[in-house]
This record gives C-alpha cells, structure tokens and sequence, in this order.
C-alpha cells in the first residue's frame, strides 16, 4: 500500500510541473476576464457552456492530459522562441504550439462553422491556451524544457523554475483564486484597450522580455521571500493582462 500511495504521489508531482499556471493561475484569467465580458458574450457562453464558468473551464485543457484521445495536444501549451529571433523565423513544432493554435481556434470560433460539441471545446481551449501564453516560460528559449530543467529549491524543498512561475510563487500566498483576482486590481480603460489592441505574437514577445528577469537566480538556486518580492508583481500583471485579452477574444467572437 505504501509503494502505491508514493507511485500515486510521484505521478502527482510529475504532472503538476507540466500545468501552466497551476489551477489558481488559470482560475484567476478566466474569473477576470468574465468580469469584462460584455452582456451579450457573456450569456451566449454561459449558453454554450451550459452553465460552467470561464474559471471553471479553465484547467479543462491541463485535465484531459491523461485522455488519449487528447495526446495530440500536448505541445499546443507552449513555444520555443530562441533569443534575438521572431516567431517567423524560428522552425514550427509540427504538433503545433501555442500562438500557431491561438489563431487557429480564434479564427474558427469567428467563422462560426463548428458542431456545438467542436465550440465548446475550442472555447475550452481558448480560455487555457491565452493564459498559458502569458505565463512568461511557456514561451521558452533555451534547451531547458522551459524552465523545467532547471532545479531549484522553493522554500527549502525541491522544484524547478518552470513549476515557480507556475504555481509556487502564487500557492505560496495562500489565496484561492477569487482572492487572488482582487489583489490583482482592476485596469483603467486605456490599459484596457492598450492591452486588447495587441497582437497574439505580441503577447509572445511580451513573454520573451522577461527571460533575464526570470532567469536571475542565486548561485545556489535557494529560491524564497526575495525572488517572490522581484517576481510577484510580474505574475500579477500576467494574469490580470491574460484575463483581459481573453475578454477581448470573446468579446469580438461573441459580443
């Protein structure tokens, strides 16, 4: 019994590195970009939805990791953009990535021509995918796995700087994910319409500028209260930027 509950518990770690956001990251883009839905986008995909939030249906995509019939989505969280080069220069993953299936499944909801079954799935994988973009190391550069190579420590015990930015900086405040969304604020709205008027692959580059913020590490890797301090307010502003660029998606596809 006890080999099978630490096999059970290995598995646990093993998949939850491989989240974006954790579940209170992907919670908190889509309760935010509810609250900026118009009325309109709002009941058509409560509708479509039949009821569950954008909250909810926001780890839906990191759910169906363990479906099969899924596989063939895995590599769509992320994107590999090396330093000193754009998204049109660098080779395309053939499985997809992350700003290549964006655009895809932004340009099929406003074309309307999907089975009800098919919407709800791509609204499923909208909601994810926009807040996996904005997590800086899903757009990764270097040889590391997006930070999961790179083993850290985060308050004495072990993880690796991907699972930081993922989870750890935020479980670490003790909040669920409705709180985390009020400490986050709420934007003017020029900050509103500077934020929604960006391009996907601009929400990329935004990624790719924190690479030497996110990379400056301790010699030693002992990650806790000061890293948390440098770092914090960038995740903030990543899940509230995230929230209301999702707002905007659907409000163009449903408002």
């Amino acid at each position: 019994m006890k080999k099978l509950a630490s096999v059970f518990f290995l598995c646990l770690l093993l998949t939850s590195q491989a989240f974006a956001w954790g579940q209170n990251g992907h919670r908190a883009v889509g309760l935010v970009a509810e609250q900026h839905l118009s009325k309109k986008a709002k009941k058509k995909i409560l509708k479509l939805l039949e009821e569950n939030t954008l909250a909810e249906v926001s780890v839906w995509m990191d759910d169906i990791k363990s479906d099969h019939a899924y596989d063939h989505t895995h590599d769509w969280h992320w994107v590999t953009i090396p330093d000193g080069k754009s998204y049109e220069e660098t080779e395309k993953n053939p499985h997809g990535d992350v700003i290549g299936k964006i655009e895809e499944v932004s340009k099929a909801l406003k074309a309307g021509n999907l089975t009800k079954e098919q919407e709800q799935e791509y609204v499923k994988f909208l909601v994810h995918l926009v807040g996996d973009i904005h997590q800086p190391m899903h757009v990764g550069g270097y040889d590391d796995q997006g930070g999961n190579a790179v083993k850290v420590q985060w308050f004495y015990q072990p993880s690796n700087l991907h699972r930081v930015w993922d989870s750890d900086m935020i479980d670490s405040k003790n909040l669920s994910f409705t709180e985390v969304v009020r400490f986050l604020g709420e934007p003017n709205k020029e900050q509103v319409k500077q934020w929604q008027s960006a391009s996907v692959r601009d929400w990329a580059k935004e990624s790719m500028s924190y690479r030497e913020q996110m990379y400056d590490l301790p010699e030693d890797k002992k990650l806790s209260y000061r890293y948390a301090y440098e770092n914090y307010d960038l995740v903030e502003q990543r899940l509230l930027q995230a929230g209301i660029r999702l707002a905007g998606l659907l409000n163009e596809i449903y408002g």
